[in-house]
């Protein structure tokens, strides 16, 4: 038996792992000369950068990849845990430093709300509670059958998942700098936290059941060990080359057309393009369905990203690996990002520091950085050309001035990735940094499903289908198409 994947990012790659577990002959295409995807390394004058995800919440799921062959993740790959995960820096120069033990974390809510600790105890169980069922039975639960959606409901409405991720937080917290904390998780996976579902608040018990970690060498050193699994493992690797469309006859997938007219043929065809643009774009228009149509027309899509990464020809020794800068608002920048598609003149940020724990990301004696800004996707009227070179100066004048002092004079080797960059790169459809957004209308059954719509033998995973983007998220699709593809082998007739 044959199988092709399309797309080299994590869950692909995962994809093609758990397929050739099964003892398919698999073939992987990627488009880039690299593999990995969003989580690709960039390097320019002596600096390495992870370009995408950098934050690993759930080891076990590269683990289990490893153990599909006998072998161990830690004899390829080092992981660290962090500490603190996360500081959040504030308007006024406070900050909180997020992780650690539950006491420390309390410690530091009580040092600015007193009153607050006890209400964190309670988010927390209320949180394990949704863990329990949207992540633990439900992550690589297949959802392309309405009635797994229906006997989902009561329970899904017994945790209050009508809720948004902020109504959720605003219920057990009351001071805005730990609203603003806590509800920040959403804008890690591409939603806006007045609109995501709160079933994305099981995230505060994910990094408490395993904590944060960061893979030494970077996310790309997971990336690169997965690779040499897979060609331990047998799994053909084509690189440099596009995917055009998938072949389909009578509504069945038969593998996929590259550019240029050739044809790879296969059993089962595996999808890690974005979801959007595949339906739109890769599926024959006389074998779109209905219902892909229909969720294509309704899409609500997630923001944009504008990356800018750079070293320094000093260190700052007092940054942490991962900040979180707060602009001086919130709701009402999150509301111009993402319901008017407006570039506003502030901001917030993700601030990643490798070389506060890996400090071969930089020459010795320097710095790697890079700065994540959600701006609007490119269904937003911006010109990039224009606004791309003034958004980076407004960051660095910012971050000069607060946590990275001296920042204009000794910053060097500086680029940035737009929009514009995810279109043409990754063909995310309106350069969305996470395909469609985490809302509930667009989740578990209502999301692009795992097993396409339409035409047979074909299968998504990624961060538009189920159960969503992030690191844990993708990963899981590839357990949920494992699933499916036993559930076909079954019920295949002899």
């Amino acid at each position: 038996m044959r199988a092709v994947v399309c797309g080299g990012g994590l869950c692909g790659i995962a994809a093609a792992l758990r397929l050739r577990a099964r003892g398919y002959e698999v073939t992987l295409v990627e488009r880039n000369q690299h593999l990995g995807g969003r989580a690709r390394v960039l390097e320019r004058g002596g600096f390495r950068h992870d370009a995408g995800p950098t934050v690993v919440t759930a080891p076990f799921l590269f683990e289990e990849l490893f153990e599909l062959f006998d072998e161990r993740l830690e004899d390829h790959v080092q992981l660290v845990p962090l500490e603190p995960w996360y500081r959040f820096e504030f308007p006024d120069g406070d900050h909180f430093d997020y992780g650690g033990t539950v006491e420390q974390t309390k410690a530091e809510i009580a040092r600015i709300s007193p009153p607050d600790v006890e209400g964190y105890d309670r988010l927390l169980a209320h949180s394990r509670r949704i863990f329990d069922v949207g992540f633990t039975e439900l992550a690589d639960e297949p959802f392309h059958r309405f009635g797994t959606m229906a006997k989902q409901v009561p329970r899904l409405l017994d945790l209050r998942s009508d809720r948004t991720v902020w109504q959720f937080v605003s219920r057990y917290l009351q001071h805005p700098k730990l609203r603003w904390a806590f509800s920040i998780q959403p804008l890690l996976v591409g939603g806006n936290p007045f609109d995501t579902t709160s079933i994305y608040s099981l995230i505060h018990h994910v990094e408490r059941e395993w904590g944060i970690h960061f893979a030494m060498g970077g996310t790309g050193a997971l990336v690169a060990a997965l690779a040499e699994l897979m060609e331990r493992q047998g799994v053909r690797i084509e690189l440099g080359r596009t995917v055009e469309s998938i072949a389909v006859e009578s509504g069945v997938a038969r593998g996929v057309v590259l550019e240029g007219g050739e044809r790879v043929e296969a059993d089962i065809t595996v999808s890690n393009a974005d979801a959007a643009y595949l339906h739109g774009s890769m599926v024959p228009r006389e074998a779109r369905s209905l219902a892909s149509r229909m969720k294509l027309r309704s899409a609500h899509f997630s923001m944009g990203l504008f990356v800018l990464f750079f070293g320094t020809e000093r260190q700052y020794p007092d940054v942490v690996h991962h900040t979180i800068w707060f602009g001086k608002r919130y709701r009402e920048l999150l509301e111009e990002i993402f319901d008017a598609k407006t570039l506003a003149e502030d901001f917030s940020l993700y601030v990643h520091r490798p070389t506060a724990t890996d400090p071969s990301f930089a020459p010795e004696g320097k710095d790697s950085f890079y700065v994540l800004c959600p701006v609007p996707n490119l269904q937003g009227d911006v010109d990039w050309s224009v606004e791309g070179p003034a958004l980076r100066d407004r960051i660095v004048e910012a971050l000069d001035r607060s946590m990275l002092p001296g920042l204009k004079e000794t910053i060097t080797e500086d680029f940035y990735m737009t929009p514009e960059d995810f279109r043409d790169d990754y063909l995310s459809v309106h350069g969305a940094g996470f395909s469609v957004a985490p809302i509930f209308r667009q989740s578990a059954w209502f999301r692009f499903h795992n097993r396409a719509e339409g035409v047979e033998n074909l299968y998504l995973v990624g961060a538009g289908t189920h159960p969503g983007a992030g690191m844990p998220g993708v990963l899981c699709s590839a357990k949920v198409v494992d699933r499916l593809v036993a559930e076909a082998e079954v019920h295949a007739p002899c």
